[in-house]
């Protein structure tokens, strides 16, 4: 009888492998903890001056002992942080540590956490920032990244199935707040006739389409932004969660809301940063419940 080779052992002994559990849908997600932690989200960005502010020193450990406070305020309160990499990743590889660290807390606390990243690229490089953020089991790990369409929605193609594959969401900037923004972002594609900004959302909408509720592909639309003057419908962000910095100290208001973004009003990630950090190590608890109370009374 011939031997049995490593192989044929192999095929004996070897078991299936156990399936990943079943990601939920990062939109169906989204819509869960709107419904029962709001649409709060606050940011955790150790700058310099707040770190000062805190009395911690701006040093990779204090950005995570800034971190780890907000997330320690957050957790039970709302649902939502973001944390700003480059605030951590200006102290390099100790500081990507001490991020990596802020992530899992908050994660563990049950706090959906999305990465304020930016990132783009195309082929391989964007796949592999894709891998980095939305990758379950990775070191940096969040249940969102931010990303530049620059090269165009399609070169982003890699990290959007990713956020698909694993419940995972990939918001993309399209009118942001600041005013070195406008001038590209309301350039007329050739052809279309339509804004750069408008011409990312539709790409967008047509990504969501399938989507029962929300989809997994959201945008970045500055609250500070009028989007009639970007040629923005809102009736084309039905299905699209959109993350909207610019409340609290850049000036927009939680009664805001329902002027600025029509019929996607309810799909509003409600970004607030100093306005909260501000407050301190000592306050920030009552701030944060404050802020998610008052929005909650202001906002539809």
């Amino acid at each position: 009888m011939p031997s049995s080779g490593p192989s044929d052992l192999l095929l004996r002994t070897s078991v299936p492998m156990p399936e990943r559990p079943f990601a939920p849908a990062f939109g169906d997600r989204l819509t869960t903890v709107f419904e029962t932690r709001g649409r709060l989200c606050v940011g955790i960005d150790p700058h310099p001056f707040l770190l000062a502010e805190w009395g911690l020193a701006d040093s990779a450990q204090g950005a995570r002992d800034f971190g780890l406070r907000v997330v320690d305020a957050a957790a039970g309160v709302i649902g939502i942080v973001k944390p700003q990499v480059a605030f951590f990743e200006r102290h390099g590889s100790l500081g990507y540590a001490a991020l990596e660290s802020v992530l899992a807390a908050a994660r563990a606390a049950g706090l959906l956490v999305i990465a304020d990243a930016k990132r783009g690229d195309v082929g391989t490089s964007v796949a592999a920032y894709g891998e980095a953020w939305l990758t379950p089991g990775s070191p940096l790990e969040t249940d969102a990244m931010t990303a530049s369409a620059y090269q165009g929605v399609g070169s982003l193609a890699a990290p959007i199935e990713l956020a698909k594959a694993h419940g995972k969401g990939i918001f993309i900037l399209a009118a942001t707040s600041n005013p070195e923004g406008v001038s590209t972002q309301t350039a007329l594609i050739t052809g279309s006739g339509e804004s750069v900004a408008a011409g990312i959302v539709a790409r967008v909408d047509e990504l969501n389409a399938t989507a029962a509720g929300l989809g997994p592909i959201g945008l970045v639309l500055g609250s500070t932004v009028d989007l009639a003057d970007y040629g923005i419908a809102t009736a084309r962000l039905v299905k699209t969660p959109v993350l909207a910095p610019g409340f609290g100290e850049q000036g927009a208001l939680f009664g805001d809301i329902p002027k600025l973004y029509g019929a996607a009003a309810t799909n509003i990630i409600v970004s607030v940063s100093r306005a909260v950090l501000r407050s301190g190590p000592d306050q920030i608890d009552f701030t944060i419940a404050r802020q998610a109370a008052e929005l909650a009374e202001a906002a539809p």
